[in-house]
Formats: structure tokens, C-alpha cells, sequence
């Protein structure tokens, strides 16, 4: 078994390709989380109080190690589970090296449906502070301008209004309402959409640097033909 000798080939980058998988903004870098990096987003999930851990991960009844293990299985689940057809990139954000908050993107029959969804947290204590439109911002990039989207869909209750400005400023425009089982009771969520065209007005705003991305587009299932790939 031989080995590649280009540098910047790590030798396990060819079998999992989404560990080589960065986006940059400004301020953040957002990539797949290292296991000390997943372990100290778990724990401040955990040990916050209801209304600040990960909305979709929260339950009411759980303690705070359950909502921490809830968290790491989402990201060991989502990384596990993924294949061209359906999948979930669950990301850290990261400032000056530090965690500040999670994002995910997903898609089912990305090459057929040319649609994504979007999900975002922030830990307490860094928001409102533009770190969530930022590492939305870095997914959208990658969406449509690396995969070929041309939907992106969100959804948030209706009391987070720092959510739907997020949305608001990115370009999203409302998509009706949903009702789902929420930490504390039945909880109604605002339902949003996102098109290429929409987002390639607002784009510019918010520049991202996209790298290893090449290597991962079969592996999350991106339409194949004329494109322009962000990655080097």
C-alpha cells in the first residue's frame, strides 16, 4: 500500500473527505468539529438552561449529561449515517479557536431536488454579536455556490426573533408555518425559503472561502455538469 506524497493529501482524506471540508468568513472557521472541539460544545449544551441549548436537541425532562449525550449522538449520528442520497453535515464554528456555535446543512436527493436546509446555534454569551448570519452565511456559500443548490430552506419558532433576522438578512422569505413537539409543548416554527437567485443578491455581503470541497461533492451527492466549485 503506498501513500500520497502530496503534502496537502492527509492519508486519510481520500477515505473521509469532509474532515478536509473548511469554511472561512471573516471572523470564523467552520468545519467538522475535532473530538475535544465536539466535547466542549456538548457541555455547554448540556449545562445551560433550557431556553439557551440546542433548540431542536432540548427536552425538558432531560438532565443536563442527557442533553450533552443528545448533542454528541446528533453529530456521531449525522457524520455516520451520511451517503449521497440523504445527509447532515452537523459543523462547528470556531473563533480565534474557540467554539461559538454549531450549524448544520442537509439535504435529501441534493442532485435531484437541487435543495438544502439549514439549521444554526449560538452558544450563550456570543450572540448578537453577527456570528450566526455569518456561519449561515458560510453554508449558503457552500450550498449554492459549491453544490449546485437552488433552494435552501430554514424554519424557526416564532418567538426567536434573533433566528428570523438572521433569515431576514440572508434573503429568505416566508414559507407558511408548521407545528412540531416542542421542549416545553407544542411550539409553532416559521417556515422560510431561500432562492439562488435571492441569495446572489444578498452574497456578496458575506464572503467565504471554501476549501477541500472538490474531494466531497460525489459524497454528498452534488449534480453533476456545469458548475463553478469553490474549492482549490
Amino acid at each position: 500500500m503506498t501513500e500520497s506524497s502530496d503534502p496537502r493529501v492527509t492519508p486519510s482524506s481520500d477515505i473521509w473527505p469532509v474532515q478536509e471540508l473548511v469554511l472561512r468568513t471573516p471572523r470564523l472557521e467552520v468545519r467538522a468539529p475535532t473530538p475535544d472541539e465536539l466535547f466542549a460544545l456538548v457541555r455547554v449544551a448540556g449545562n445551560g438552561p433550557l431556553e439557551t441549548t440546542i433548540p431542536f436537541l432540548a427536552v425538558a425532562t432531560d438532565s443536563p449529561v442527557e442533553r450533552a449525550r443528545r448533542t454528541l449522538q446528533t453529530f456521531w449520528s449525522s457524520f455516520g449515517s451520511l451517503h449521497a442520497d440523504s445527509w447532515q453535515l452537523h459543523l462547528v464554528a470556531l473563533q480565534r479557536g474557540q467554539v461559538v456555535g454549531m450549524v448544520n446543512l442537509r439535504a435529501q436527493d441534493l442532485a435531484g431536488t437541487r435543495e438544502v436546509a439549514t439549521g444554526s446555534w449560538v452558544v450563550p454569551g456570543h450572540r448578537d454579536a453577527g456570528v450566526g448570519t455569518e456561519m449561515r452565511a458560510a453554508v449558503l456559500h457552500l450550498a449554492f455556490g459549491g453544490l449546485g443548490a437552488r433552494w435552501a430552506t430554514s424554519e424557526a419558532s416564532l418567538d426567536n426573533g434573533r433566528s428570523l433576522r438572521v433569515s431576514d438578512k440572508l434573503g429568505y422569505r416566508a414559507d407558511g408555518l408548521r407545528v412540531r413537539a416542542g421542549a416545553t409543548g407544542p411550539e409553532v416554527l416559521q417556515r422560510l425559503r431561500l432562492t439562488a437567485q435571492d441569495w446572489s443578491a444578498v452574497a456578496p455581503r458575506y464572503p467565504v472561502e471554501v476549501t477541500g470541497l472538490e474531494a466531497c461533492r460525489s459524497l454528498l451527492g452534488a449534480p453533476t455538469g456545469p458548475g463553478s466549485p469553490l474549492s482549490r
